[in-house]
């Protein structure tokens, strides 16, 4: 389940965790084409993350350099240069929705919420992979505890506008490709949190890992698309759509603890993405000479990225999540999926001596 709850931890940030993500790619399709849209998701997440781990796997590659040398060879870099993209972008959505948050609640400037997210996130990178991955394992559990709650508070208390909310049940077009598009920038994360799977010893675990990680990390996707019909159709213009719900709801105390775990999955958002990249440097530094990079060096790269990030944030966070996730999905279906589902299951069940093939790219 480890891997799974990275995963979650990773793709749960601004866009997801704020809601804006499921109400851009779901609920906009209504009750029915939101469901159908989740279950393509689901279901893309869990193919793409199974055999992901296997190949991981089979080839002792745990950081996504190595990874993507396995699959595309030379051309690996270009899933580098959309990934660092993605890293600048994801880490914009965070600062975007904190800065929000905190704004909307405390009247606070919107360059704060960076700032905090910026000294959380290099304490973290600089202590290192088996703290952040400690930390994004814990919090999972905490945020279903939280979202289970969310949930449930919403049927009881919003019972008749959730009724009311059901007779929006047509199927609107596109929920597909919807569905597809959703997945094939969110599992662009997988490749980044490998270090998270390095006690995988068999096909079987990877497999299954895989499926069972898709449901972790989409469950608390369903558990917000159906508060969000009670709110419906209202919640489609929503900038952060579950302060939407919560403004129906009037528990202060479920409302502070829902901002506390959002708040910390933003920060593990940032850590996580950024950790994969530390993984991927400290993976070439190593071969090179012989030993990792110093801790005050991961720290030093996780406030750059940080710092760079935060600059785009000002552009909010519709915009980034409507226009900046939707185009790169399609640049990840060419250089990851794609490569994946065609050489990436060659290389899995057919390539033979997988340790002279990675000794070779060394």
């Amino acid at each position: 389940m480890l891997p799974g709850a990275v995963l979650q931890s990773v793709m749960i940030g601004g866009g997801y965790g704020t809601g804006r993500e499921i109400v851009e790619y779901f609920t906009q399709y209504g009750v029915w084409g939101g469901m159908a849209g989740l279950a393509v998701a689901t279901v893309c997440i869990a193919v793409v993350f199974a055999l992901s781990l296997e190949l991981s796997r089979r080839f002792k590659v745990y950081d996504y350099r190595r990874f993507f040398q396995v699959l595309l060879g030379r051309s690996w870099i270009v899933y580098e240069m959309l990934v660092v993209v993605l890293f600048m972008l994801v880490i914009a959505v965070i600062g975007a929705a904190a800065g929000e948050i905190l704004n909307d609640e405390f009247g606070l400037p919107r360059l704060f919420g960076v700032a905090i997210i910026l000294v959380a996130v290099v304490v973290l990178n600089f202590y290192g992979r088996e703290l952040v991955t400690r930390m994004l394992a814990f919090w999972s559990l905490l945020l279903y505890a939280v979202f289970i709650t969310y949930l449930a508070t919403v049927f009881v208390t919003m019972s008749d506008a959730f009724t009311l909310g059901l007779e929006h049940n047509g199927v609107g077009e596109g929920w597909f490709v919807s569905g597809l598009q959703y997945s094939f920038y969110n599992v662009t994360g997988i490749p980044i949190i490998l270090y998270a799977a390095m006690a995988i010893e068999t096909r079987r675990q990877a497999l299954t890992s895989g499926l069972v990680g898709a449901l972790i990390a989409l469950i608390p996707a369903l558990m917000l698309h159906l508060s969000f019909i009670a709110v419906y159709p209202s919640i489609l213009e929503a900038e952060l759509p579950v302060y939407e719900v919560f403004s129906g709801l009037g528990f202060a105390l479920l409302k502070l603890a829902y901002l506390i775990v959002l708040f910390g999955t933003f920060i593990e958002t940032g850590a996580g993405s950024i950790q994969g990249f530390i993984e991927r440097l400290d993976g070439w530094w190593a071969e090179r000479h012989e030993q990792p990079l110093e801790r005050m060096t991961h720290g030093c790269i996780a406030g750059v990225a940080v710092l760079l990030a935060g600059s785009l944030s000002a552009l909010g966070i519709v915009a980034l999540i409507a226009d900046g996730y939707g185009t790169l999905a399609w640049g990840f279906l060419a250089v990851y999926v794609g490569p994946l589902l065609t050489i990436g299951v060659y290389k899995i069940f057919f390539a033979e001596n997988p340790r002279n093939l990675v000794k070779n790219l060394s």
